[in-house]
């Protein structure tokens, strides 16, 4: 009598191990827009440009109205300069707000790749910004009226290159708040990203042109634009402030090369995509602390 040698039981093989994806960039898009209308410090920085944008028009506008060629049209930018500094703030508060508060461990372990996280605050900031940006633009306009009406002038918003400016307002206060997400995604650091933000913005501009006031030869400005005045327009060009100046305004500054604004607004990007850039590359390839 034989004995039969049981048939060995072959087990299925693992199945292979998969690199988790995470979820769909739709939905991290949609968490990061519930991070940012959630804050308060969002809706606080939409109202002051709102309000920012309304009220040095209005004072702008109030103030130059008993010239005799009074244009209302002329103080449409009047508030610009400080109204973009709330989207700045603003952008350097959601590049930073995953660091400072430490969320960032969950954030990148239900999202593996990490950089759609960043990819996806880009577009909840600039989707912000723009809905801000129009809001600011609208109340400028707005605000333009009470000294408008009081010279019997009537607002053409279709006249001399006036739908330049307002989407040129629009593009600027969209710039700023995203040149704010990129600093602050590149230092994580609330503090030293908005001291970046503003010295790269408000303060190097003004700086650089009280350093030419103080070293320029008053004699030659006769002669032509002094060669430090014509260094300094030109460098000022290319910082954020000057090239987004080109958005609104016709001509460039004297000494300055013409970039228009096609060339303003491309400026204006770089300034915007290279931190961002390097940004995403750090996230990519170095470790979160």
């Amino acid at each position: 009598m034989t004995a039969t040698t049981p048939a060995p039981v072959r087990t299925p093989p693992a199945p292979a191990r998969s690199t988790p994806r995470g979820p769909t960039f739709a939905r991290v898009v949609g968490s990061e827009w519930t991070k940012l209308t959630s804050l308060r410090s969002s809706w606080w920085a939409a109202t002051l440009t709102v309000a920012v944008s309304a009220a040095l028009t209005y004072l702008s506008a109030q103030a130059s109205s008993v010239d005799p060629g009074f244009d209302p049209l002329g103080s449409l930018t009047s508030g610009l300069l400080l109204a973009q500094v709330p989207p700045l703030v603003l952008g350097v508060l959601v590049g930073t707000g995953e660091h400072s508060t430490g969320t960032f461990r969950t954030t990148f372990v239900a999202v593996p790749r990490r950089w759609p996280v960043l990819a996806a605050q880009t577009v909840v900031t600039a989707a912000f910004a723009l809905l801000t940006a129009a809001f600011a633009v609208g109340a400028a306009v707005l605000a333009l009226l009470p000294s408008a009406r009081a010279r019997g002038i009537a607002l053409d918003l279709g006249h001399d290159g006036t739908p330049q400016v307002l989407g040129g307002m629009v593009l600027l206060l969209v710039a700023m708040a995203l040149l704010g997400l990129a600093l602050g995604a590149l230092l994580r650091r609330p503090v030293p990203a908005l001291t970046v933000a503003v010295l790269v913005v408000l303060v190097l501009p003004v700086a650089l042109v009280l350093a030419a006031d103080v070293a320029g030869d008053p004699l030659a400005a006769s002669a032509g634009v002094p060669p430090a005045q014509a260094a300094v327009n030109t460098a000022v060009t290319f910082l954020p402030a000057g090239a987004g100046s080109l958005l609104t305004t016709e001509g460039a500054v004297e000494g300055a090369p013409d970039l228009g604004a096609w060339g303003g607004g491309l400026v204006l990007a770089a300034w915007v995509a290279l931190p961002l850039a390097v940004a995403g590359v750090r996230l990519r390839t170095r470790d979160v602390v």
